[in-house]
C-alpha cells in the first residue's frame, strides 16, 4: 500500500475541531502580524518607487544621500542650472530646470504631539516639470513672490493650520494656505511655498537640489560622468525614480526586520501549538496507527499522513491570517522616513508579495510544528501501538 487516504486525515481534523481551530487561529494571528508589517513596508516603498519618473532628473551635491543633506549655494546652483545645455525647454525657450529648497520643520499634529514636516521651496518651473502629477484639488496654486503655501492632501487632517484659509507660521512669518494639492508620491506629505519667500522666512540662504527634464535622446551616462568630474559644481545625477527608490532603504530594512522578528517570536509559540495539537492527536490515535501499520502501510506513509495534517493546519492558518490582514489594505498611516527624518503619510499595501510571503510562512509553521509528531508516529511498532491502556 502506498499512502494513507487523505479523507482519513481530514476526518481526524474535523473530529478534533477545538484543537484544530486553536492551532489554525494561532498560526493565523502570527501570519496576520507578519502580513501587516510587510503591508506597511510595501505601502511605504510603493509610494516612492511607483511615483518616480525616468524623465525627471535630480541633481544633488556629490556624496549626498538625500536632498536634506545636499546643499548648493545660490551661486553654485545658478552655475549648475546654466550649464545644463541638455535641458528641455518650454515653447518660449525657457529651460525646464528648477533649483529647489528642502527643509524639515517641526509642526504640531491635530491629535497631539509634534513631527517633522518637509517644506519645499519651489519656483514656477517646478510646476512645469512635475506637470499634471501635482494636482490642485482645493483652492488654487500659490502665487510667486507672495507669502502663500499649498499643502499636500495627506497633511490636511494630520497637521494643524493646513486647511485652506488657515495661516501657517514659519519661524515668525505667517503664510496663508491657499490650496491643497495631491500627488501619487511623497509630495502629498509636503508643504510647498515660493522658494525665495520660504528661504527668507526660514533664514536659509542655500538650496538643496536641482531638478530638470532633459531633451529626448540625451546621453544620461555621459552627463553623470561630466558632472561627477565638474570642477565648479560636482554633482550626483539620478533619475527621479532612482532617487526615490534610494529613499526607501532604511525604513524598509527596519520594517522588514521588525516583521520577521515578531514572526519568529510569535511563530515559535504557533509551532509549539501545532506540535502539541499533533502530539495530542498521536496519543489519541495510537491504536489507529497500529492498525494502519498492521494493514501494511509503511512508516513513510504514516509520516506523510501526519505531515499532511500539519500542511492543512498551516494552509488554513495562512488563509485566516491573510483574511485578517486584508482589511488593512488602503488604510492611511504615517511613519518617519529615516533618510530625511521627516514623517511621510502612506497607505498599507497588501501586495501579491505580501500574500505569497504570508502563505509560505504559514506553511512552514505548520510543517515545522508537525514534523516531530509525524516522525514519532512513523517510528511506532504495530504490536506496541495496538496495545490499549
Amino acid at each position: 500500500m502506498a499512502l494513507v487516504p487523505l479523507s482519513y486525515n481530514l476526518r481526524s481534523l474535523a473530529v478534533r475541531w477545538s484543537a484544530t481551530l486553536l492551532t489554525v487561529f494561532g498560526i493565523g494571528a502570527t501570519v496576520a502580524v507578519l502580513a501587516g508589517v510587510l503591508a506597511l513596508q510595501q505601502g511605504f516603498q510603493t509610494l516612492f518607487t511607483e511615483s518616480g519618473r525616468d524623465d525627471v532628473i535630480v541633481f544633488l551635491r556629490q556624496g549626498a544621500t538625500n536632498e536634506g543633506d545636499s546643499v548648493f549655494s545660490l551661486e553654485r546652483s545658478q552655475i549648475l542650472v546654466k550649464s545644463l545645455q541638455e535641458a528641455a525647454t518650454l515653447a518660449d525657450g525657457t529651460p525646464l530646470v528648477a533649483a529647489e529648497m528642502y527643509l524639515a520643520v517641526r509642526r504640531f499634529k491635530r491629535d497631539g504631539g509634534e513631527t517633522n514636516v518637509p517644506i519645499r521651496g519651489v519656483t514656477p518651473r517646478s510646476f512645469d516639470i512635475y506637470g499634471a502629477t501635482v494636482r490642485v484639488v482645493e483652492g488654487r496654486r500659490l502665487a510667486q513672490g507672495v507669502d502663500e503655501v499649498i499643502v499636500g492632501r495627506k497633511l490636511v487632517e494630520r497637521i494643524r493650520d493646513c486647511r485652506v484659509g488657515e495661516t501657517l507660521t514659519l519661524n515668525t512669518t505667517p503664510f496663508k494656505v491657499v490650496g491643497i494639492f495631491d500627488h501619487d508620491g511623497p509630495f502629498a506629505s509636503e508643504i510647498w511655498g515660493d522658494r525665495d519667500r520660504i528661504a527668507e522666512a526660514l533664514e536659509r540662504p542655500v538650496l538643496n537640489r536641482v531638478v530638470a527634464i532633459l531633451q529626448p535622446g540625451t546621453d544620461l551616462a555621459g552627463l553623470k560622468e561630466r558632472l561627477d568630474a565638474d570642477p565648479q559644481v560636482p554633482s550626483k545625477v539620478l533619475t527621479e525614480r532612482e532617487y526615490l527608490t534610494s529613499q526607501t532603504a532604511a525604513l524598509s530594512f527596519v520594517l522588514r526586520g521588525l516583521g520577521f522578528f515578531l514572526a519568529v517570536v510569535m511563530g515559535t509559540a504557533a509551532v509549539f501549538t501545532a506540535t502539541n495539537t499533533m502530539l495530542a492527536a498521536l496519543a489519541s490515535r495510537t491504536y489507529e496507527i497500529g492498525i494502519l501499520l498492521a494493514l501494511g502501510y509503511r512508516p513513510h506513509a504514516i509520516f506523510l499522513s501526519f505531515l499532511f495534517e500539519a500542511f492543512v493546519l498551516g494552509i488554513a492558518g495562512g488563509a485566516v491570517g491573510i483574511l485578517l490582514a486584508l482589511p488593512l489594505n488602503g488604510v492611511d498611516t504615517g511613519a518617519m522616513n529615516f533618510q530625511t527624518f521627516t514623517e511621510v503619510a502612506f497607505a498599507f499595501r497588501v501586495t501579491p508579495e505580501v500574500l505569497v510571503t504570508a502563505a509560505v510562512f504559514a506553511l512552514i509553521l505548520g510543517l515545522v510544528g508537525g514534523t516531530w509528531p509525524a516522525l514519532r508516529a512513523a517510528a511506532m511498532r504495530p504490536t506496541e501501538a495496538m496495545r490499549r491502556t
